[in-house]
């Protein structure tokens, strides 16, 4: 099932109109229709904000069974090497950066990945050549 039958499918089933959706979302109906006979693809912002109207988790939409899916696992080779933040203290240091951004707000989150961007632009603009 493609993501814009699984969106009109849970719509239908929780007996909510596309005016509905759009009150709740705050997207408009026309959009709604859009995305739910596949004529557009919604980003994942977007996906949030169906979620929510339909009172469910957003992996609801991309998956099938009833518990939250595993996470997938990652194995080392040798193309991860010497990435930053792949082993050592720049691993533990990436860890706790991930977590600290996950229990943020979207809006904090923003922020400081914003203000990290403009830093790393900064840097890499009065790096020596």
């Amino acid at each position: 099932m493609n993501i814009a039958e699984r969106l009109r499918a849970m719509r239908e089933e929780r007996e909510l109109s596309q005016g509905d959706i759009e009150r709740r979302t705050g997207l408009l109906r026309c959009y709604v229709s859009r995305v739910e006979n596949g004529h557009t693809i919604p980003a994942v912002e977007t996906l949030e904000k169906f979620a929510r109207a339909l009172g469910m988790p957003l992996y609801h939409l991309m998956y099938d069974g009833n518990e939250p899916p595993k996470a997938a696992t990652v194995s080392k080779t040798r193309a991860l090497d010497g990435l930053w933040g792949n082993s050592g203290k720049d691993a533990r240091v990436l860890r706790k950066l991930s977590v600290s951004l996950s229990h943020m707000s979207g809006q904090d989150r923003e922020l400081i990945l914003g203000m990290a961007h403009r830093m790393a632009q900064a840097a890499r603009r009065h790096a020596p050549k």
